[in-house]
């Protein structure tokens, strides 16, 4: 098969990681996939056989969105793409005016549940062929959306190569946060509530717009010898087989994949009570409310006491990542033999 997967950027982020995880896979199963997108530091880390293409197909710009999907349409039709993908909602867009140009059939992947539920900004994914979203609970969220045209494939990782150790208990504890530096993630409750004594450190791997606050409001309680920021970081895997505790204290998610990692390293973790997270620990037992300070102060407290965490995520919570490309290879080939008709 010959597809397009289109994402705004390669900056940081899980819509980043899943782009590139499935485009790498599919390629490695000897797929023509090429990927469009704005670029960013994560770009080197698509497989040589991908493809990269760089448009704005970042800008909300209508002027923009017209451009890059005339673009698109024409290198389409020149190199015989059978399909696009589209990654968030202004690659949507593309996609959809791509599509009707070129005469191919497009799908759209919700990798979130968006607080803006307008009918016409998702008027693309109810247009698409099929909407793959990357967990149910994003699929109940956003059913008001696109939901008679939408299939849950949950996200899937390829196996770590480093694993985490009961050893990482001993001595001080090493608590980690890995995320985008944005309010949306929570670090600010995470740092609010820890501690001011007792012998812990906590590495953050991340970047974004919150940085500087988040580094002020540690060094105002006084944790600036305790907290290191780190900036984006490719070692999550081996700060995860290296620590003692993930942090999760994310307010939204589609399917989390740093979560996701942790389980399949096995770090314990102490996470966010909502729904893509309940999804995966099978029930909300042990899970903390997103923003409920005293609670999390709570649970900081009794891990750096007991060191041992009360949440159990199963591991058969996570698919590989080869079942998810099975999954979406599976839709492609059906969206392409059916023309571009939904996939229902």
């Amino acid at each position: 098969m010959k597809v397009v997967e289109i994402l705004p950027e390669l900056e940081i982020g899980g819509v980043e990681r899943h782009v590139i995880d499935l485009s790498n896979e599919l390629s490695r199963r000897g797929h023509d996939v090429t990927v469009i997108s704005a670029g960013g530091r994560m770009a080197r880390q698509l497989s040589a056989r991908v493809r990269q293409i760089e448009m704005p197909v970042h800008k909300k710009n209508p002027f923009t969105v017209a451009l890059c999907a005339k673009k698109i349409s024409r290198r389409a039709r020149a190199e015989g793409v059978q399909l696009l993908h589209a990654h968030s909602r202004v690659p949507a867009w593309i996609a959809q005016i791509a599509s009707k140009k070129a005469g191919i059939p497009y799908i759209v992947t919700a990798h979130v549940d968006f607080g803006n539920k307008s009918r016409w900004i998702y008027a693309p994914y109810r247009g698409a062929a099929c909407v793959i979203c990357v967990s149910a609970a994003v699929r109940e969220a956003m059913k008001g959306c696109f939901y008679e045209n939408a299939h849950v494939v949950l996200n899937g990782l390829d196996e770590p190569k480093v694993f985490w150790k009961p050893e990482n208990l001993r001595g001080p504890v090493k608590f980690l946060f890995v995320g985008r530096l944005s309010p949306v993630k929570g670090l600010q409750d995470a740092l609010a509530a820890l501690p001011r004594e007792g012998e812990w450190t906590l590495d953050v791997l991340g970047d974004g717009p919150l940085r500087a606050e988040l580094e002020k409001i540690a060094s105002e309680r006084g944790l600036g010898d305790k907290v290191a920021f780190h900036g984006y970081s490719e070692k999550a895997d081996e700060f995860m087989a290296n620590s003692s505790c993930l942090l999760f204290p994310s307010y939204a998610e589609g399917m989390p994949l740093t979560l996701a990692r942790a389980v399949q390293i096995g770090i314990p973790v102490i996470a966010s009570d909502i729904a893509p997270v309940v999804e995966m620990a099978k029930g909300r037992e042990n899970l903390l409310r997103p923003g409920d300070v005293e609670a999390w102060r709570a649970a900081l407290k009794d891990f750096i006491k007991t060191r041992s965490a009360k949440l159990k995520i199963p591991l058969s919570s996570v698919p590989t990542l080869a079942k998810m490309a099975d999954e979406d290879e599976e839709i492609y080939r059906e969206v392409i033999a059916a023309g571009g008709k939904k996939k229902v």
